[in-house]
């Protein structure tokens, strides 16, 4: 397999690593035009729309948009009936998701000044969250624990669940997942119109608060469309890693490390950073001996030959300054002690430490979410947690004393702005 071998020695490395990291999602102007049209029928006709594009794309013939609800027993039994080894692994992956996520639930607080006014903040959770899963071949109970959990943790009153099934084919996992999740209620659709169904409300599937969920190119665009009418959690990329590796970690490891986010689609990015030049020799070696065994081979050389790479650096301080101009969506320090590199990693999604932590522990059960920044967001954003299910609202008790003071204060500012009437509501309290 031909995968691009670069050094931080070229002359042009820095040209190299731009083109190599490169990627933006062109608008498709013909699919933008075609969510514009399907979020503006939904949120005009309803159910009657709804129910139309199903009945288009999923091809499922159904009459009453009622019928699009799958009732509760149908999740209980999917769940029942999990053979119990995958049940086993479900719950347990439940019980650790849930675990980690409760360590980050926002309490509120306040204080008092001496004059009396009290200050502080209130945390709520929001009232109704639509968790969006894809349907058919890309069907990810993992996804599902890792954005309906947060949610339960964070207090959301009611969780709605959109997921496409094509020609009428549920998967039992899925199901099995939304009932261990705690999902409220379940509801056959996908595509841009379960998007606009979630962010308008038809008059069988209710309003919610936010979107969270991965989906296809249309599922993007339509969420990016009606953010604002409602939340988005992200608009993510194509799956990301980057092993940054002292050259002692098995080579077999690290190939397969490469191969397991390669394998989500052929635009998915996998790039080794190493000191050692003999072991990315290793690593290449490694990748063409396991490749042939890999029923997604197609992938992962589409993947591992367009956006892949083996990175030659200087040292380990290199290392983790090339990790933090990529700000990879996953970064494994395989190293013999993480501890000591961790302070110089700025930029990153998830940090997998030592030789140990495969990439694939976090996609399921490590604990911390699995739903990460992609792109390069990571310089500015964070992963999918319980923060992102609580709002803010802050707290403003003035007491009469603390009133002379501050109207005092804000009356002068106020004043300096031209707001007279802002001036003179602080200074009517004022004795």
């Amino acid at each position: 397999m031909k995968i691009k071998r670069l050094s931080t020695a070229q002359t042009d490395f820095d040209a190299q690593l731009t083109t190599l990291l490169a990627f933006e999602e062109t608008a498709d102007e013909k699919l933008e035009a075609t969510v514009a049209a399907i979020l503006a029928d939904v949120k005009k006709r309803g159910d009657a729309a709804l129910l139309e594009y199903t009945q288009r794309f999923d091809r499922l013939n159904v009459s009453d948009a009622a019928a699009l609800e799958l009732p509760a027993a149908e999740l209980r039994a999917a769940f029942e009936n999990l053979p119990p080894a995958q049940r086993d692994a479900l719950e347990q992956a439940a019980q650790r998701v849930t675990s980690y996520h409760e360590k980050q639930r926002m309490e509120s607080w306040r204080y008092t000044d001496a004059d009396g006014t009290m200050l502080g903040q209130q945390v709520t959770p929001l009232d109704r969250v639509g968790l969006y899963v894809p349907g058919g071949k890309a069907a990810y109970p993992s996804s599902v624990l890792m954005n309906a959990l947060p949610a339960k943790v964070a207090g959301v009153g009611e969780l709605i669940m959109v997921v496409p099934t094509p020609d009428g084919v549920k998967n039992p996992l899925v199901l099995a997942a939304a009932h261990l999740s705690g999902v409220a209620r379940v509801f056959t659709v996908g595509g841009a119109q379960a998007v606009a169904a979630l962010a308008y409300g038809t008059a069988t599937i209710p309003r919610v608060d936010k979107i969270v969920g991965p989906g296809n190119a249309y599922v993007a665009a339509a969420k990016r469309r009606v953010f604002g009418v409602c939340g988005i959690d992200m608009i993510a990329g194509p799956s990301e890693i980057l092993v940054v590796c002292d050259g002692q970690t098995d080579p077999d490891w690290i190939a397969m490390d490469l191969f397991s986010q390669a394998e989500h689609d052929e635009l998915a990015q996998a790039i080794l950073v190493t000191p050692d030049a003999a072991f990315a020799d290793a690593v290449a070696a490694s990748i063409d001996k396991q490749i042939a065994d890999m029923p997604r081979q197609d992938i992962i050389r589409t993947a591992l030959e367009n956006r892949g790479a083996l990175i030659a650096v200087a040292d380990m301080n290199e290392a983790c300054a090339i990790a933090n101009r990529i700000a990879p969506e996953h970064l494994e320090l395989s190293v013999a002690d993480p501890q000591a590199w961790l302070p110089q990693i700025k930029h990153a999604g998830a940090i997998f430490m030592g030789r140990y932590t495969s990439e694939s522990l976090g996609d399921y059960c490590a604990g911390p979410n699995h739903v990460l920044p992609t792109s390069g967001t990571a310089r500015f954003s964070s992963p999918l947690g319980v923060y992102d299910f609580q709002k803010r609202s802050s707290l403003i008790q003035v007491s009469a004393q603390g009133a002379q003071t501050l109207g005092a204060i804000a009356a002068e500012l106020a004043f300096g702005e031209g707001l007279q009437a802002h001036a003179r509501s602080a200074l009517y309290r004022r004795n």
